[in-house]
């Protein structure tokens, strides 16, 4: 069975945030299927910067887009999740 990777980028409140304090609020707040698949950094302006977060989840999974972006509004720390990309791999 395959699996399925989903992009989001995160927007941070304020360009103080800590994005290594941020990754492991991320990572707590996935559900027991998910996990991390990868991290990048996005330049924004003036500083600022957005955090791009890979999650990759089993493919028969439904629901799960909604549910996670959910998850991530909820982190005092962020505050817009976009979503970027969802790909099927077979890995």
């Amino acid at each position: 069975m395959g699996s399925v990777i989903i992009s989001y980028k995160i927007f941070p409140t304020d360009i103080t945030v800590k994005f290594d304090e941020l990754k492991k609020k991320i990572e707590a707040s996935l559900p027991e299927f998910a996990t991390v698949y990868g991290y990048g950094e996005e330049p924004i302006a003036f500083g600022l910067n957005a955090l791009i977060c890979a999650i990759k989840i089993p493919e028969d999974k439904t629901g799960v887009l909604d549910e996670l972006e959910k998850r991530f509004e909820q982190i005092s720390e962020i505050s817009q999740v976009q979503t970027l990309m969802v790909r099927r791999t077979s890995r």
